[in-house]
C-alpha cells in the first residue's frame, strides 16, 4: 500500500468512525458520498448552511423558503456520441462473454443546456430524493438505497425503465425476459449487501411498477424491495453499516469487485458524486437516496450523467436509447 492509498484509507476510516459517533449520540446528520467514496462529506444538521447545501429526502427538507421560477424550462441535450457509446458497450460485452460480470451498470456524461440555474432546478423539480451544492451540482432522484424503521433495514433497487408512451408500457415491461434477467440479478446482490450488515434477509415485494413524471412525458420503472433485521446496538455503527454496502448495487453490478473494474476501464470518466448516495440519520433512522439524475457544473458548461445496466441480452440500440431517455428534469 503506497502512501497516498493509507491517507485515502485514514480519512476513510475518520468519515465513518464521525458516522459511528454521531449515532451512537443520536445527533441527526447529512451524508453526501461520491461514488469512489474519496470526497464523502458528513454534517450534523444544525452545522448545514443552506447558502452552500439544500435538500429534500423523503419530504424531509432544509428549505427555509420556496424561490419563485419566473421562466418556462428551456432544456436541451447533446448525448455522448454513438460511437463513444458503442465502443463502451462492447467492451462491456466482451468481459460478459468472459463471466467476468453478469450485470453491469453503463454510464455516460452527456453536454445539456437551460435556462435554469441548478439552484432553480433543485426548487423546480418533484423527486424522492434532491440535493443542491453550490457551484456543483443538482440531483433529483428517484431511487431509495436504504432505509430503517428501528431495526428493520430495507433497500429498493430501481431496474428496468420504459417510456410510458408505448403500447402495454407496463406489460412490455414487465415481460421482457431482459428485464426480468436484469432484475433478478439486482436482487440477489441487494441481498447479498444486505446479509452483509443484517439478518434474515428476505424480498419484501419483488418487480413493482413506479411512475416517473419528466419534462418531456412519463417513464415506468420497476423495483423491488428487499429487507433485513439489524442489531440492536446499530446506530453505534452507521458508518461501518453503510461503507460495507457501497458502491450502491443497483449502479453497479455484479459480481461487484470485478465489474467495478470493468466499469473504470469501459467509461474512462469520473463519476464523481453521480450515482453515490445521499442520507440523513435523523437521530433515530435512516433515509437514504441513490444519486442519479445528475447534473453537474464543470469548466465545460453542464453534463448530465446518465446509463443502465446491461446483461448479455442487451440490445445496444435499446441501451443507448435508455441513456438518452433518462436525460430529463422532472418538472410536469
Amino acid at each position: 500500500m503506497c502512501i497516498f492509498d493509507k491517507i485515502f484509507v485514514t480519512m476513510l476510516q475518520g468519515v465513518i468512525n464521525k458516522m459511528n459517533e454521531l449515532g451512537k449520540n443520536g445527533t441527526p446528520f447529512l451524508f453526501i458520498i461520491d461514488y469512489d467514496m474519496d470526497k464523502p462529506i458528513v454534517i450534523p444538521i444544525d452545522d448545514i448552511n443552506t447558502d452552500s447545501i439544500l435538500y429534500s429526502l423523503n419530504g424531509v427538507s432544509n428549505n427555509i423558503e420556496e424561490m419563485a421560477i419566473n421562466n418556462l424550462l428551456e432544456f436541451e441535450s447533446f448525448p455522448v456520441s454513438r460511437e463513444r457509446y458503442d465502443n463502451a458497450f462492447n467492451y462491456v460485452q466482451k468481459h460478459i462473454s468472459h463471466g467476468d460480470s453478469f450485470l453491469l451498470n453503463l454510464t455516460m456524461p452527456s453536454t445539456v443546456s437551460t435556462n435554469l440555474t441548478l439552484k432553480e432546478i433543485y426548487y423546480s423539480t418533484k423527486a424522492k430524493y434532491k440535493l443542491w451544492l453550490k457551484d456543483h451540482f443538482v440531483v433529483f432522484s428517484p431511487e431509495i438505497f436504504v432505509q430503517t424503521k428501528g431495526r428493520k433495514i430495507s433497500s429498493f433497487p430501481m431496474k428496468g425503465t420504459i417510456d410510458d408512451s408505448f403500447p402495454n408500457a407496463e406489460q412490455k415491461l414487465l415481460n421482457s425476459k431482459k428485464e426480468l434477467a436484469e432484475h433478478y440479478t439486482i436482487v440477489d446482490l441487494i441481498r447479498n449487501d444486505l446479509s452483509m450488515v443484517a439478518k434474515n434477509v428476505r424480498v419484501e415485494k419483488f418487480r413493482f411498477i413506479d411512475n416517473i413524471a419528466t419534462h418531456r412525458g412519463g417513464l415506468l420503472q420497476m423495483s423491488s424491495e428487499i429487507s433485513g433485521d439489524l442489531p440492536e446496538n446499530y446506530r453505534e455503527y452507521l458508518g461501518d453499516i453503510i461503507f460495507k454496502m457501497l458502491p450502491a448495487g443497483s449502479i453497479s453490478g455484479a459480481p461487484k469487485k470485478k465489474t467495478l473494474e470493468v466499469i473504470k476501464e469501459a467509461e474512462q470518466y469520473k463519476r464523481g458524486y453521480y450515482t453515490g448516495i445521499i442520507g440523513i440519520f435523523d437521530g433515530e433512522n435512516i433515509d437514504s437516496g441513490v444519486m442519479i439524475r445528475y447534473i453537474e457544473q464543470t469548466e465545460n458548461g453542464l453534463v448530465y450523467k446518465s446509463g443502465g445496466g446491461i446483461t448479455s441480452q442487451s440490445n445496444v440500440d435499446e441501451e443507448y436509447q435508455e441513456l438518452k431517455d433518462k436525460i430529463y428534469i422532472p418538472i410536469n
